[in-house]
């Protein structure tokens, strides 16, 4: 049952808004070359993460793994806050 969850893919991303219950707006950007001119391309994304104990506030660097459909948009989960908006680290 274990072995389930690691198939699960992950993320890093910086939380932008936090006003939604237990809902958080984790936006992930990733840098990669174009294809044909080898400039770096930096593209972003939103995903709509589920946060039980609305822990996560704007700003908190996050890791959020993939997950069972939540609601119409939340299918991703928060893991773990790996820093705060703050500029210390979470405990």
């Amino acid at each position: 049952m274990a072995s389930a969850a690691s198939n699960r893919r992950r993320m890093k991303g910086e939380v932008i808004k936090t006003a939604m219950d237990k809902t958080a707006v984790v936006q992930v950007t990733r840098r990669f070359p174009h294809p044909v001119y080898k400039k770096y391309v930096t593209r972003m994304k939103k995903f709509y993460a589920h946060d039980e104990q609305n822990a996560a506030t704007a700003g908190d660097q996050v890791i959020i793994e993939e997950t069972r459909p939540l609601s119409k948009t939340k299918r991703w989960r928060i893991l773990e806050i790996i820093g705060s908006a703050k500029g210390g680290s979470a405990a």
